[in-house]
């Protein structure tokens, strides 16, 4: 008898433990997906309102998000199954295709549309023009990267060689970039937010012109999986690209103040109005996609920017590594 009521409580106690348990992971035990972003910027805004807002987690998804630090550290820990997604520029995903890869890494879900760097000037200037850039020296980002690539693309347009009309300074840092202009080195910079922001604030330079708008809409900052993840995993893929549509859409609609007050978490040591001028900047720009579709147009470009910088072995075709069927479904689903 004894034996027996020890067997029925170890039954119930057994069942009272799987139904807390599943209760628990009902609650959430959301499927985990390990995301990497190539850096901690304001320009991802619409990532942080998702992530703040709880789009993903109501989407049914854990979302761990680390910062790998670099393009070829990204898409190492994506190759290497470190991270399930990726953000990162789509060149990197252009560069693994050239190398012939049999698992390629495909974009599903624009999240930048523009370069994100401007040019800063230290004097104050009432008119700008380009040709003013000729004989000085200047700040460039580290050579083959995408932001001096699209710097470089904007100055050839301008009718400027890099290479023969400047004194061209790519030795720095990009940690150190801003902090060598601001301490007297060069007389212009090419800079991200929100260093170009706080240089403003410091009377140490003046914002003069926008690399985003002068190099025209791009896929500049893309998530990116591999093929078979993908097709392993398709209803978490769609399920995260609805979330960023949703976070899209939030940012669109609200005020560069009210962007600022939910993505400040992400950003604990940046002044709240430095914060609230980027995303104002941004906005007015339309850095940030409005969807996550990427289009030909937008592809064919960043091929241009690719190809005049000599990275480009071969034409890649938006439709062998640009997957859109998700972006497509969350613009058709998500009102």
């Amino acid at each position: 008898m004894r034996c027996r009521l020890w067997v029925w409580l170890l039954v119930a106690t057994l069942s009272l433990s799987a139904l807390l348990s599943a209760c628990s992971q009902q609650k959430s035990g959301n499927i985990k997906v390990k995301v990497g972003e190539v850096t901690r910027s304001i320009f991802y805004a619409p990532q942080y309102v998702a992530l703040s807002k709880g789009y993903f987690h109501e989407e049914g998804l854990d979302v761990q998000l680390q910062t790998t630090f670099g393009g070829d550290k990204t898409m190492t820990a994506l190759l290497s199954d470190a991270i399930d997604i990726a953000l990162v520029g789509s060149e990197t995903s252009i560069y693994v295709y050239q190398q012939g890869a049999e698992n390629p890494v495909i974009n599903f879900a624009q999240l930048t549309q523009t370069d994100g760097t401007f040019l800063v000037a230290r004097e104050k200037q009432a008119t700008f023009s380009w040709e003013k850039l000729k004989g000085s020296v200047f700040l460039g980002q580290r050579k083959g990267g995408m932001p001096q690539m699209a710097g470089e693309f904007v100055l050839n347009k301008h009718g400027i060689n890099p290479a023969k009309d400047l004194t061209l300074v790519q030795n720095i840092e990009f940690a150190h970039v801003a902090s060598a202009f601001a301490s007297g080195t060069g007389q212009y910079v090419q800079l991200f937010e929100p260093q170009a922001s706080i240089i403003e604030k410091a009377g140490k330079g003046h914002v003069v012109a926008s690399f985003g708008k002068e190099s025209g809409r791009l896929p500049y900052t893309a998530y990116m999986a591999k093929q078979r993840y993908i097709d392993q995993h398709k209803e978490v893929v769609q399920k995260f690209t609805n979330a960023v549509y949703r976070g899209q859409r939030w940012v669109q609609s609200n005020s560069p103040q009210a962007v600022a007050d939910v993505i400040a978490p992400y950003f604990k040591d940046i002044d709240h109005s430095i914060i609230t001028n980027v995303v104002k900047r941004y906005q007015e720009q339309q850095s940030f996609a409005l969807d996550p579709v990427i289009d030909e147009q937008e592809w064919n470009n960043l091929l241009e920017v690719l190809d005049a910088a000599g990275e480009l072995k071969q034409r890649v075709q938006i439709t062998d590594i640009v997957n859109n069927d998700f972006a497509v479904q969350a613009k058709q689903h998500i009102h």
